[in-house]
């Protein structure tokens, strides 16, 4: 976890970057997401059919890798001052990559900006999806979180 000492030390780390732990995605993880977003597709769900599909087997959702930013990139950042973070939205988010079911990912997010509002601290984070083993990501996505000040 990056933890800052105050606003002014989040501002003068813009420009670096940290990586995750693996993480692996299970079938069990998988399906309960299906369960939750009510996106049963085929090649999410149903190992069988999926391996005679165009993966080759179970994929997890986009969203799914995107669900995950809070755990691997921006719940990973602690700013003293501040009483609790909150996720503000996102600019840009593609899929490059299908993430096979089995697969381990983790996330390197690059702190890109830090601007003071009335509101709070707004930090846009560069986060990069990265699947183990594959060249592409699974997913990129510019995440703004907003810290409250105490």
């Amino acid at each position: 976890m990056a933890h800052f000492g105050s606003v002014q030390e989040l501002e003068a780390a813009v420009g670096q970057a940290e990586t995750s732990e693996w993480v692996l995605i299970d079938q069990d993880r998988v399906n309960r997401f299906a369960d939750a977003t009510d996106d049963h597709q085929w090649i999410h769900v149903d190992p069988e059919r999926a391996a005679k599909g165009p993966f080759g087997g179970t994929i997890a959702h986009g969203y799914l890798s995107l669900a995950l930013l809070p755990a691997l990139a921006s719940g990973r950042f602690r700013v003293d001052g501040t009483v609790m973070g909150v996720n503000y939205g996102l600019d840009r988010v593609r899929f490059p990559h299908p993430v096979p079911v089995g697969s381990r990912v983790r996330a390197r997010s690059e702190l890109a900006s830090v601007e003071t509002t009335a509101q709070g601290v707004r930090v846009k984070l560069l986060v990069t999806i990265e699947i183990e083993g594959v060249d592409k990501p699974a997913c990129v996505a510019e995440s703004i979180s907003l810290y409250v000040l105490g």
